[in-house]
């Protein structure tokens, strides 16, 4: 896996920094003790460690229930070959393939407050979402989402590639217009002010100039 947390503006964290974020989501089971195959929503494995508390939530949930008791994690790995770019964990209590089935959909859920704190000029993705993307001081548009290359088969993210910001332009009134894809990369950044929610870049021509075509 690779480390996201480097001081470049091009290597993000898709934690959220609200007040619960998901880390994983539990696909299936995985071996016959109540392991589960998970996607990683993160790129800070060592979240996972031995003895973590981590909280379960359904899908598309933006916290758990107040009611749900957290459980800790005995262990995890990470699987290679067709399952590479996932993690594999074991839950206490859950020690059976029925028992693993149950959970499948659930989010693994961490409180916010919990998450390590990002080195300068490194982001969580949900910090970037909803700022106003500038051109100098030509306002661009609105950031909806990040986007990260992947293998072809969309299991691996490419650790050389900068993050895209997927920007809704500005002034856009036809609803088939695609958003415009801005490389997030430290040669064109000048400043992020994720609590003004506000990013000023310095676009190359080439860039906008398709855009505007």
């Amino acid at each position: 896996m690779t480390d996201y947390s480097q001081q470049d503006p091009s290597k993000l964290d898709s934690s959220s920094s609200s007040k619960w974020v998901a880390i994983a989501s539990i696909l299936r089971p995985q071996g016959r003790k109540g392991e589960v195959l998970s996607e990683l929503l993160t790129d800070l494995t060592d979240q996972f460690h031995e003895g973590r508390l981590v909280t379960l939530a359904k899908k598309d949930a933006v916290h758990p229930l107040p009611s749900t008791v957290p459980v800790a994690l005995e262990g995890h790995w990470l699987p290679t070959g067709k399952n590479a770019g996932r993690i594999v964990l074991k839950l206490a209590g859950c020690d059976s393939i029925s028992q693993a089935e149950l959970l499948a959909g659930q989010q693994v859920m961490i409180p916010a407050e919990e998450l390590p704190e990002l080195e300068e000029d490194t982001f969580y993705v949900a910090d970037l979402l909803d700022c106003t993307l500038f051109n100098g001081e030509q306002p661009v548009g609105k950031i909806i989402d990040v986007q990260f290359a992947t293998t072809p088969d969309g299991k691996t993210r490419l650790p050389d590639a900068a993050p895209l910001l997927c920007v809704e332009l500005s002034g856009s009134t036809e609803e088939e217009v695609e958003p415009l894809l801005i490389p997030f990369v430290r040669a064109h950044l000048e400043s992020v002010d994720v609590t003004a929610k506000r990013i000023v870049m310095h676009l190359p021509e080439g860039l906008m100039l398709e855009e505007d075509e």
